[in-house]
């Protein structure tokens, strides 16, 4: 992995975890993590035949490198597809580390939400 992706995967990796897309500009790349839409569909198609590899089902991450995707995680079958004619390691890394971000989210959320609901029933 290059130095530059690096320092741009430790600057993810600080950000907050909220649901919107995430943007990171470096010198070299502009990077974009989010949610695949239904507009996605076709350009998640092609990137598993790019990848030799089925296509994605349910929900999904894309990350876009300069306006192109290079990577995608499939959130229900933990399976991530690249584009096998760009670096997209970094960018599956990326992927990897929002999804692990998002779900400490969701699980700190229910762990709160169960902690209320025990301080309003014992009331």
């Amino acid at each position: 992995m290059s130095h530059a992706f690096e320092r741009l995967v430790d600057r993810f990796a600080q950000r907050s975890v909220a649901a919107a897309p995430i943007e990171v500009i470096s010198s070299q790349r502009s990077v974009v993590i989010r949610p695949a839409r239904d507009e996605d569909l076709p350009m998640l198609h092609d990137l598993a035949e790019l990848d030799s590899s089925a296509p994605l089902a349910g929900a999904a991450l894309v990350a876009v490198v300069d306006g192109r995707p290079w990577a995608a995680y499939g959130l229900d079958d933990d399976r991530v597809i690249a584009d096998p004619f760009h670096p997209s390691a970094a960018a599956a890394g990326l992927l990897r580390l929002r999804v692990r971000q998002l779900r400490a989210a969701r699980i700190e959320q229910r762990a709160r939400r169960r902690k209320l609901a025990r301080r309003v029933g014992a009331s």
